[in-house]
């Protein structure tokens, strides 16, 4: 996925990059049972030292707090021995997942008798940028060991004591167990300077994954020479279609929207039919108030708020545009099912769609109409989740088409190599 020719610089920066470069090239031969051990030793480690990591964290929480950060902000940033404790079992989840590095992805024997086999393969080196959760620099970490990969870290100067210790922790295990140190490196510095280095390190960092809000994939997606695999923006929707069951309508769209709203999975515009409006918008703005969700609506859903003695703000442009990630959504009626799918592609992420219907062509038609990493059929939007379907641990969302799509699993962490295996075979 890289240019061959490497920049030329010695820079911490792209130092750091070749040395990942050379563990990269010493991890790809090994079997998943060395990649495994360092995976427990990591673990291991991670429960040996968590006084030390906690400690650390304790810094950047004193930091946060004086300087005003907002205190979920700060909840998401902190580390606790049994977060730790958790974060160390998240890991051993990872050793016991299907190694993909091998997998024949396809094979065949062509009719001139070559043998053709379609195989995974490492990335090679993984760089993630990511914001303030210490708790992304192991799971990215573990990830990418087990899928073979070197992994460049770069979390945000917010937690720059928690993430030093946790590569500290990380590094020494790895060796520990036989495996190149260097597979594992933050990315040195603290300053936009070091960011904007390892995004032009193109021919030493293979991909980048960037973690976080709006702002920060943007940067990253603009000013990057290194292929970014996009993630995370969610602006997801649900339909309420008019054939819906109006009681499982309402349970959907709460629970998209309230069950946690602060994640990119979480449902920030709510669109209904027409047909159906008159009783479905009293049930749901009981529901969202109860929830404590403020509701931004066409003049129906401000109607209807009006009616209910429920106070509506008055929607714009802006709201259908926004990913809240907050007790906040946007509401409309629309005529059919055609001009909600019309409304969703103008303002849609990619990320997550969501119907409610009890007609399965309805279904089946919303389903053909979207275009986005998931599309849920009477069912919340929240299950949009590397866990949720099973993978066992994702590194992020993608709401891009190239390469990965959707949840991001261990197989996307690979690409493949073409293996012709011949006995003399000359082409005429």
């Amino acid at each position: 996925m890289s240019s061959p020719a490497h920049p030329i610089g010695t820079s911490p920066v792209l130092a750091t990059a070749r040395r990942a470069k050379e563990a990269a090239a010493a991890l790809a031969p090994l079997p998943r049972s060395a990649r495994d051990a360092a995976l427990v030793a990591i673990a291991d480690a991670l429960e040996a030292r968590a006084d030390e990591v906690v400690a650390a964290n304790a810094e950047d929480i004193v930091k946060a707090r004086a300087a005003g950060t907002a205190e979920s902000i700060v909840d998401r940033l902190t580390l606790t021995p049994r977060r730790v404790a958790a974060i160390a079992a998240d890991v051993r989840d990872v050793v016991a997942l299907p190694d993909p590095v091998g997998e024949v992805v396809r094979g065949s024997t062509l009719p001139n008798g070559l043998e053709l086999r379609q195989v995974r393969v490492p990335l090679g080196v993984v760089g993630i940028i990511y914001e303030a959760r210490p708790n992304v620099t192991v799971d990215a970490a573990a990830l990418c060991l087990k899928s073979g990969n070197a992994v460049l870290l770069r979390g945000s100067s917010s937690a720059y004591a928690s993430n030093t210790a946790l590569v500290g922790v990380l590094r020494d295990a790895v060796e520990k167990a036989g495996l190149p140190a260097d597979a594992v490196q933050l990315v040195p510095g603290e300053g936009r300077e070091a960011v904007h280095e390892l995004m032009r390190a193109r021919g030493l960092v293979d991909v980048l994954i960037p973690r976080g809000g709006a702002s920060l994939i943007q940067t990253v997606v603009n000013e990057s020479t290194v292929p970014v695999i996009e993630t995370g923006v969610g602006n997801c929707h649900v339909y309420v279609d008019e054939s819906a069951d109006l009681e499982m309508a309402v349970d959907i769209l709460v629970n998209s929207k309230a069950q946690r709203p602060s994640v990119c999975n979480a449902a920030e515009t709510v669109l209904v039919h027409a047909g159906i409006a008159d009783r479905f918008l009293p049930r749901a703005l009981a529901a969202l108030t109860a929830a404590g969700v403020t509701v931004h609506g066409d003049e129906a859903w401000r109607a209807a708020g009006r009616a209910a003695g429920t106070e509506v703000t008055a929607a714009t442009d802006e709201d259908w545009a926004t990913e809240y990630l907050s007790y906040d959504i946007a509401a409309a009626v629309v005529p059919d099912l055609d001009a909600a799918a019309a409304h969703i592609r103008r303002w849609a992420s990619g990320h997550t769609e969501a119907i409610v219907t009890k007609d399965t062509s309805a279904a089946r038609r919303f389903v053909s109409l979207m275009d986005s990493s998931a599309v849920m059929v009477n069912a919340s939007t929240r299950f949009t989740d590397g866990g949720q379907f099973g993978f066992g641990a994702e590194i992020g969302i993608s709401t891009q088409k190239l390469h990965a799509r959707g949840p991001m699993g261990l197989p996307e962490l690979t690409s493949t190599t073409y293996v012709v295996t011949g006995d003399g075979h000359l082409r005429d």
